[in-house]
């Protein structure tokens, strides 16, 4: 199995991927439409020099946008924003945490969109995190010393390319 590195586009590109051609997911997520962006708060020893946003989007089940975004496109585009120190996020991709009591920890912060709303969309959480971990991820606090300066000029790079 390919090794993908935490918040890059090649992640949510094999993610969107998997989630194109699994339809399990589409099934399971039939009755969610949202528009959901998770803010990955800056961590410079990451690699993060500043927050990095990435979305998905779910129309009845049909994925229509896994990417990362700008910050005024997320709030522009965006029904939630979502935000998390990358530890945090960490933790609930490798499933040892639960996406609603993080959140109603306080963990995970609503920077933007209805309380309720996000309530209702909540129980499709680990659902999604289930979509995003089909590949294997390694984060930033897993790499070597040569792999984590490579993975910086990468993320530059992109973020560059991008816009975001």
């Amino acid at each position: 199995m390919a090794i993908y590195q935490y918040c890059t586009p090649d992640w949510l590109e094999e993610s969107a991927r998997i989630y194109d051609a699994t339809p399990e997911f589409q099934e399971k997520l039939r009755k969610l439409s949202a528009k959901v962006c998770y803010r990955v708060k800056a961590e410079p020893s990451w690699g993060l020099e500043k927050d990095i946003l990435f979305g998905t989007f779910v129309d009845s089940g049909r994925l229509t946008r896994l990417s990362f975004f700008s910050e005024a496109e997320a709030r522009k585009e965006a029904d939630y924003i979502l935000s998390a120190t990358p530890k945090e996020w960490k933790k609930l991709l490798k499933k040892e945490n639960k996406f609603i009591t993080v959140f109603l920890l306080g963990r995970v912060k609503l920077e933007m969109g209805s309380k309720v709303g996000l309530l209702e969309v909540a129980p499709h959480g680990n659902t999604i995190i289930d979509c995003l971990t089909q590949v294997e991820l390694q984060f930033p606090d897993e790499m070597s010393a040569e792999e984590l300066a490579e993975y910086v000029t990468y993320v530059k790079k992109f973020r560059s390319d991008l816009g975001v």
